[in-house]
């Protein structure tokens, strides 16, 4: 009899902790599918667990990184996320952006290949959320790209993030991206970016690249608005590409409702400028962040490898390189790209094929 008393309180404890689990699964399920924002930015995947080789070594810290993926350049993400994933022993977490007709694609390419152990988020971006803030020519709204506006909105993208790194899709990581996630950021300061004149990037990563950019580059300082910000023309730009952002600071300066309201402004008052720079997305940046932000090492975005086809570096000075960025018209993919050997060592190849049909199209189109 006293066996039998044992084992039913034994059967009583293991069901009230199989209840305990149930309640406690049910309440996560229900958190994660109703998870969604004002802003149409909406989880799609889950992240597995960390791998075990992470939380052995005491690396299990997640490091979050922000990359955007617009369908007709998905290959530059994939590359781009490769490279960083196989240059560090950190627990590196993907979230990328990308639009709803981009999703089924992207989770196949992510499942059938190589990175099927990646660890990512996809979230969705709804345009309606730029409705009012961009200027749209309507003989030229194709040139509008939703996705490049997503590093505006880090916060609503990982809420629980203190920190996060952004990068285009456009890059090559051949170095730990730990060591750029723990870029120090002044206090004060929500962003850390590589400034365009920098001195270092003087002498070394932008050396021959043509225009070195200043503020006089994106902004119409004809402007009255721009004028009474008293912001000196001559200011160094820098490149918004590749940034590391305190996202506890970015909150508390309310920085994405900061480049709203410069976006708003510029569709009413057109305040960007018309002559050197043809990025839109840029200018608010460099408005909200004149002199506060950080400084990463030039290192850390090693660019202008797409503003020609020419080799601007020596073969040593890439290797050396940290981060390439071919920011510019020759993207890695096309057939005119400097360095392009160096991003095909780590792009993984479509396995629908949709990918590298588009690649022939552009090589047919540069060709010309």
């Amino acid at each position: 009899s006293v066996n039998i008393s044992i084992l039913i309180v034994a059967v009583v404890i293991f069901l009230l902790v199989l209840h305990h689990n149930f309640l406690g699964l049910s309440d996560f399920l229900k958190r994660e599918l109703t998870d969604s924002n004002p802003l149409g930015l909406q989880p799609i995947d889950f992240i597995p667990a960390v791998p075990q080789r992470l939380t052995d070594e005491g690396n299990d810290k997640e490091i979050s990184v922000v990359i955007a993926a617009s369908d007709e350049r998905l290959g530059g993400a994939i590359a781009a996320m490769n490279s960083i994933y196989r240059n560090t022993r950190s627990n590196v977490v993907f979230y990328i952006v990308t639009l709803n007709d981009t999703v089924d694609h992207l989770r196949l390419w992510l499942r059938n290949s190589a990175l099927k152990n990646l660890r990512y988020r996809i979230l969705d971006f709804d345009p309606h959320v730029l409705e009012g803030k961009v200027q749209v020519d309507p003989q030229k709204a194709d040139t509008i790209k939703p996705l490049t506006f997503a590093r505006f909105y880090l916060p609503n993208l990982i809420p629980h993030a203190e920190k996060a790194i952004y990068v285009d899709d456009d890059i090559i990581v051949q170095d730990d991206i730990l060591d750029l996630y723990n870029t120090p950021l002044k206090p004060g300061h929500a962003a850390a970016f590589s400034d365009d004149c920098d001195s270092t990037t003087n002498k070394v990563a932008v050396r021959g690249a043509g225009n070195q950019y200043n503020y006089i580059g994106f902004l119409d300082y004809k402007k009255e608005t721009i004028r009474k910000l008293a912001m000196k023309a001559n200011t160094c730009s820098f490149n918004p590409g590749v940034f590391v952002a305190n996202l506890t600071e970015w909150k508390l300066q309310n920085i994405t409702k900061q480049l709203e309201k410069w976006m708003t402004l510029n569709v009413a008052e057109e305040l960007y400028s018309r002559t050197l720079a043809g990025s839109i997305t840029t200018p608010p940046l460099l408005i909200v962040f004149y002199k506060q932000h950080s400084s990463i090492d030039p290192m850390w975005n090693v660019r202008h490898l797409g503003s020609s086809a020419g080799k601007r570096y020596s073969p040593q000075f890439v290797k050396a390189a940290k981060l390439l960025h071919w920011n510019g018209h020759f993207k890695p993919w096309g057939r005119t790209a400097s360095y392009s050997e160096v991003w095909e060592k780590w792009y993984v190849p479509d396995p629908t094929g949709k990918f590298s049909l588009i690649r022939r199209r552009s090589e047919a189109y540069e060709a010309k």
